[in-house]
């Protein structure tokens, strides 16, 4: 811990220190990590960077103020949505990021139903594969989660989330793909039985949005998942993870103006006026919204269609090496950019002792439970870095099976 300096430092040496800080963090810029960060190349990530350098100071919480702002949203918004299967009649912000979209999608749901349909003890049914977030919103606005078991391929089993639908359930979640086994789930089926009980149906395609469209485009069969599906409400995607845009920037959209209302918060009850913010923050840095305007510009159609196409096949490359392997067992086969694997028998072969020689070596992955496994999150840098990921992944499974090390599954996320 450092106290705040008597004497101002010259910003050279400030830097410096900077430097030396994040000696240690992962260098996700070289292809060795397989998770968190995008990466899409040198140029784009300039791009990414400078427009936000050039915003940085606007402030997204009064766009009178800063009208480039609500320029740059709203041109985002229609560059985004026909990813979403968005149409004129449909509505959306941007929000920090996926966490913050899901946040607001739950908060909308609870507060439509209370004004429609006098619900006062609201839940949610979603499938144990949905992101964690679901909790964090249900913990913040006071909603019941209510978990359906998956299916033995990993995707949501609609019987069993039926089964937890009563009169105070205001939401399904469906995920395209789901994060842990990168599955997508039976949008089509969900969004169904949300309209058979008359309720809402989020997609949360924070992690396919971009990804999804873009394999569509290419000529892979992906099953309906977006606003196109009859029944589904809203949607959600991250520009910055395949979007390839700074942090702090997500796409939630929603099948109409009237379903986007109940998202926003408003008030006068003090002495400075009238007050209204879309989403969970007040002052907002207006970079991470110019970041996305200007990669999206940036990159195009060709763009994204070209970093997909070269995220796929490294996805692929991988996967059927781990499928080959007879040492590991892929949990399902990736229908997007995600792999997640762990060992054949797990009383020989500890999947998170391959994890920490993988580390060594310098290479970063997920872990994560149940069951105890691998996730890699593949994205464009990894185009030409499989055959050196798979050899050095070989090596520490050979590593931990002759000297049966053991290691621990650590977290996602933390609290200091």
């Amino acid at each position: 811990m450092k106290p705040l300096p008597t004497k101002g430092i010259p910003a050279p040496q400030v830097f410096d220190e900077l430097e030396s800080l994040r000696a240690g963090d992962v260098d996700w810029r070289s292809g060795r990590v397989f998770s968190l960060a995008y990466y899409a190349g040198p140029q784009a990530i300039a791009v990414a960077e400078d427009a936000y350098r050039r915003f940085s100071g606007e402030n997204a919480l009064s766009t009178d103020a800063f009208p480039s702002l609500k320029m740059m949203q709203s041109d985002v918004l229609s560059m985004v949505g026909p990813w979403l299967g968005a149409d004129k009649d449909s509505a959306g912000f941007m929000t920090s990021g996926g966490t913050e979209s899901i946040l607001m999608v739950v908060k909308a749901a609870r507060d439509q139903f209370a004004q429609t349909d006098g619900v006062t003890k609201p839940n949610i049914v979603l499938p144990t594969s949905a992101h964690a977030a679901f909790e964090k919103a249900c913990h913040y606005f006071g909603v019941e989660s209510r978990r359906a078991d998956v299916g033995d391929d990993w995707r949501a089993d609609i019987a069993a989330m039926d089964r937890l639908i009563d009169d105070n359930t205001v939401m399904l979640v469906a995920s395209a793909p789901q994060y842990p086994q990168g599955v997508i789930d039976d949008v089509t089926g969900i969004a169904k039985l949300a309209q058979q009980h008359g309720i809402n149906c989020h997609v949360d395609a924070c992690m396919g949005g971009v990804t999804l469209a873009y394999l569509e485009k290419l000529g892979q069969p992906i099953p309906a998942w977006n606003l196109r599906v009859p029944g589904v409400t809203s949607i959600s995607v991250d520009l910055h993870k395949y979007g390839y845009t700074s942090k702090g920037a997500s796409v939630v959209m929603y099948r109409s103006r009237s379903l986007r209302a109940h998202q926003g918060f408003f008030t006068d009850n003090w002495l400075g006026g009238m007050y209204a913010s879309s989403g969970m923050l007040g002052t907002k840095s207006g970079g991470s919204i110019a970041s996305a305007w200007a990669v999206l510009r940036h990159l195009g159609e060709d763009g994204y269609t070209a970093l997909t196409q070269q995220t796929r096949n490294a996805t692929v490359q991988l996967a059927d090496h781990i499928v080959a392997h007879p040492q590991l067992v892929l949990r399902a086969y990736p229908e997007s950019t995600l792999i997640c694997f762990g060992a054949a028998d797990p009383t020989l072969l500890n999947v998170f002792a391959v994890a920490d020689e993988l580390r060594i070596r310098g290479w970063y992955v997920d872990r994560q439970t149940p069951p105890d496994s691998l996730h890699c999150t593949v994205n464009a840098i990894h185009h030409d870095k499989i055959y050196a990921f798979v050899t050095d992944l070989d090596a520490s499974i050979n590593t931990v099976l002759s000297t049966r090390l053991s290691g621990d599954v650590g977290s996602y996320g933390n609290l200091e």
